[in-house]
């Protein structure tokens, strides 16, 4: 078990609905990824609740017919308009209380081109609206903007070239005052990192910020040699935004390669080591000026990114009310830190299977890391999937709670020497998925106490839970598993208390939204057949995971609210 250590000892369980807790909250619409731009998949809404939800039915169906990697998107729910992204970059516009076409826009995309040694994927996670535009960057690396009303084609803009790169554009972009900021895949390959802001009317270039520095700039000496020209990073995910510090928050992905560290890490360094992989940085959004770093992974080989989602919140902690930010990466630890200043608040690990290293210090810093040996073969957890992955953790102000999937997989990895060729494939090694011994689940759904790194309760699940989590004023906990089921926990105790069948596997985004008083809850449905989805239905031969690209909304039936 990670020891969990907090530089205070305040119990905070129940929080106070603040000011802040009405930005963080969702209601008539979902504007945003995380349903605001405080990342909390969160809505006030509370139509459906814990005394009700057993009445939860379908109330409208809708097929997309792309089932190129089926559908992972979060839909954008907007003045009764539901917005919502395939694989293959079609966006539909529908009615959001019926499920009717408004408008369709299908991209027209070449084949997609991916570095050698790389699994060809589509994938697309979900588009942005703001500005009267519909945002979204593109499988060869564009990013596009449609007209909200219409879907007509406004602009589209190169962010890069993917033949050179080896890199493409999974996640929704953000919008944030007059620009639209975007991250990409390719921390694992020899790639270098970066952020991209683009003037929303126009889609002219506003600024660049890079991941890894160049020379002569701060936190290149953490780099050896000419390896911070493929050293990865790349913000793959969505960040978020805090318009009151006006301060931008992205987490960064692990530096390449992935499993040998030698080429990269120069003999002599400090702390901080390959700056800015695996790492929280704070933006000005308008220039794309770091305010403040904080290192989670120092010189990370164990390709367990920082990229995922940031939670921004007010808590009370030492007897007043701070600004923090929760963030979990891939290994499963999870940081609390001041948003202000980056400084450390706490640390805790949600993974039980947490074989790389052997602990976490008072100052959140890895105790006894396992370094894989080139040529030898290791088992680790958690494996290169994470103990969690891209699905998105949830926030409810009215627990205090934060609600995250865990998974329990190892990995065998042999780690070979092979030095970077530009846009090409930087494993370094293979990654064979295996099961831990002794366990007969290898996954659960755990409430958290963020404050205290206190776990709550845990909701346990023979295989893997890999859909993100919803959060709702009703006091649910919504999210889907890959045999089918879509169902409802209790937030305060971890209770099943409704399921439904959807036909088929869950891996995308649950939203909540409202048209004409009636409360609506959406999930995408579709296991993802290919990458980290693929591997994982190959470890339960039991299993044949169904896919699909369809949008299931549920509400209570006419009469009964």
């Amino acid at each position: 078990m990670i020891l969990r250590t907090m530089k205070v000892a305040v119990v905070v369980l129940f929080a106070v609905v603040s000011a802040q807790a009405q930005e963080g909250a969702t209601r008539a619409d979902w504007p945003s990824f995380g349903g605001t731009p405080l990342a909390w998949r969160y809505t006030a809404l509370d139509q459906i609740n814990t005394a009700n939800v057993r009445n939860l039915a379908p109330a409208w169906i809708f097929q997309t017919g792309d089932y190129a990697d089926n559908l992972q998107a979060t839909p954008i729910v907007i003045d009764g308009v539901m917005y919502v992204i395939t694989a293959r970059d079609n966006v539909f516009a529908l009615d959001a209380a019926t499920g009717r076409l408004i408008w369709r826009y299908a991209y027209s995309m070449p084949p997609p081109v991916r570095p050698r040694g790389f699994a060809t994927v589509v994938q697309n996670r979900g588009v942005a609206v703001g500005n009267g535009k519909v945002f979204f960057g593109t499988n060869d690396t564009y990013l596009v903007a449609l007209d909200q009303k219409t879907g007509r084609e406004l602009w589209k803009v190169s962010v890069d070239d993917p033949k050179q790169c080896g890199c493409t554009i999974f996640s929704a972009p953000l919008v944030v005052k007059d620009k639209v900021i975007v991250g990409g895949n390719g921390s694992d390959v020899a790639h270098r990192g970066y952020l991209t802001s683009f003037y929303a009317e126009t889609g002219r270039l506003a600024w660049r910020w890079y991941v890894v520095p160049g020379p002569g700039e701060p936190g290149h000496e953490t780099w050896k040699g000419d390896s911070w020209k493929f050293g990865g990073g790349s913000p793959w995910t969505t960040g978020s935004f805090d318009p009151q510090l006006n301060l931008l928050y992205w987490g960064t992905g692990n530096p390449s390669p992935d499993y040998y560290d030698a080429d990269r890490i120069p003999a002599s360094h400090g702390k901080d080591v390959n700056l800015y992989t695996d790492s929280l940085v704070a933006l000005d959004p308008d220039t794309g000026k770091m305010r403040w770093h904080y290192q989670e992974l120092h010189g990370d080989f164990m390709d367990f990114d920082s990229a995922y989602e940031v939670l921004l919140m007010d808590r009370e902690i030492g007897g007043r009310r701070r600004k923090i930010l929760v963030h979990v990466n891939k290994s499963g630890i999870t940081f609390v830190l001041d948003r202000e200043t980056g400084e450390y608040l706490g640390a805790f690990s949600l993974a039980e299977e947490q074989t790389w290293i052997s602990g976490i210090d008072m100052n959140g810093e890895i105790v006894g890391p396992r370094h894989p040996d080139v040529g030898i073969t290791s088992t680790l957890c958690p494996s290169a999937a994470g103990a969690k992955s891209w699905n998105q953790i949830a926030y409810s102000p009215r627990t205090g709670f934060i609600y995250a999937p865990v998974l329990e997989i190892c990995a065998a990895v042999t780690p070979n020497n092979q030095g970077p060729e530009e846009g090409a494939f930087a494993m370094n090694s293979p990654v064979d998925l295996k099961l831990p011994p002794g366990r007969t689940t290898y996954s659960h759904l755990d409430a958290w106490d963020p404050v205290t790194g206190k776990r709550i309760w845990s909701f346990p699940y023979k295989y893997i839970l890999m859909a993100s989590v919803l959060a709702t004023a009703g006091d649910l906990i919504f999210t889907g598993d890959p045999e089918g089921d879509f169902f409802a926990l209790d937030a305060r105790t971890g209770e099943k208390l409704w399921r439904y069948q959807t036909g088929a596997g869950h891996r995308g985004s649950a939203v909540s939204y409202a048209v004409n008083g009636r409360q609506y809850i959406a999930t995408p449905t579709g296991w993802q057949a290919s990458m980290v989805g693929a591997f994982m239905a190959g470890l339960f031969s039991d299993q044949s995971w169904r896919p699909g690209s369809t949008m299931v909304v549920f509400a209570l039936p006419e009469g009964s609210r």
